[in-house]
C-alpha cells in the first residue's frame, strides 16, 4: 500500500482515536480496551482495528490476556501495536532522510561530533525562545509532545523519581545508522530546548524502541 493511502486511512475520526490510543500505550492492547477506552462498541473496535492493520499502521498477533496458560485461561485475544515502519508523503517528492545521512556521514568522518552538539544546542535555545528554562517535568512533556517525542512519565516519587521517556525519536531513521553521532545531537538539542538551569536535565539512558534521551528532575532541585 502507498504511504498516502495508509494516511488516508486515519481520516475516519474513530480510527484515528484508536490509533492514537494503541500508540499512546505503548504495549500491546486487546480489542476490548481499546474500544472501551475510545467509547465505541468491540465489534467496530474490531473492524477499524483490522482496518489499521491492514494499512499498515498497525500489526497485530494474539496471546492470552488473563496472564494464565493451560486448560481455563481462555483463548487468545488479538492484541495491536503499532507497526514499525516510517509513513510520510511530501508532495512534490522530497529525500530529505538521503541527504541527512549523508550529511551524518560526512560530519562522522570528518570527527565533528563536537560542532554539531553545539550547533544543536543553539538550535534547542532558538526553538525555546525568550522563555526561562522549562519549569518541571508537566511542562516538559508538553514541550517535547509538541516536538513529536510521545512523552510519557515512568516511575514515582520514593523509587528514584519519575524520569520522562519517549517512545518516539524523530531522528529515528539516521539514528539508526550513526546512533552515537545522532543521539549526541538530540541531547544536546534538548538541552537547548529545556534548558540546562532550571529544575529538569536530560541525560543518555538508551532503550529498545525509544528515544535514547529522558529527562528527570535536577540533582540540585529540592522540589
Amino acid at each position: 500500500m502507498e504511504d498516502i493511502d495508509a494516511i488516508a486511512v486515519l481520516q475516519d475520526p474513530v480510527r484515528r482515536r484508536l490509533y492514537e490510543y494503541v500508540v499512546a500505550q505503548g504495549r500491546e492492547v486487546g480489542r476490548n480496551e481499546a474500544a472501551e477506552a475510545t467509547g465505541v462498541a468491540r465489534t467496530l473496535a474490531a473492524h477499524h482495528l483490522d482496518k489499521l492493520t491492514g494499512a499498515g499502521l498497525l500489526e497485530s498477533g494474539s496471546r492470552r490476556l488473563s496472564g494464565r496458560s493451560g486448560p481455563g485461561a481462555g483463548r487468545p485475544a488479538k492484541v495491536y501495536t503499532r507497526a514499525r515502519g516510517e509513513r510520510s508523503v511530501s508532495l512534490p517528492a522530497r529525500d530529505y532522510r538521503t541527504a541527512a545521512e549523508l550529511l551524518a556521514e560526512a560530519a562522522e568522518l570528518a570527527g565533528l561530533d563536537a560542532g554539531l552538539c553545539a550547533a544543536a544546542r543553539r538550535r534547542g535555545e532558538s526553538l525555546r525562545g525568550p522563555a526561562g528554562p522549562c519549569g518541571g517535568l508537566g511542562e516538559a512533556v508538553e514541550v517535547l509532545a509538541a516536538r513529536g517525542y510521545e512523552p510519557y512519565l515512568e516511575g514515582v516519587e520514593g523509587e528514584g523519581g519519575p524520569v520522562v521517556r519517549m517512545r518516539n525519536c524523530p531522528f529515528h531513521a539516521v539514528a539508526e545508522s550513526f546512533p552515537p553521532l545522532v543521539c549526541g545531537m538530540n541531547l544536546a538539542l534538548l538541552e537547548g530546548l529545556l534548558g540546562t538551569e532550571g529544575p529538569v536535565r536530560a541525560r543518555m539512558d538508551a532503550r529498545p524502541g525509544e528515544c535514547c534521551v529522558v529527562v528527570e528532575a535536577s540533582k540540585n532541585n529540592d522540589d
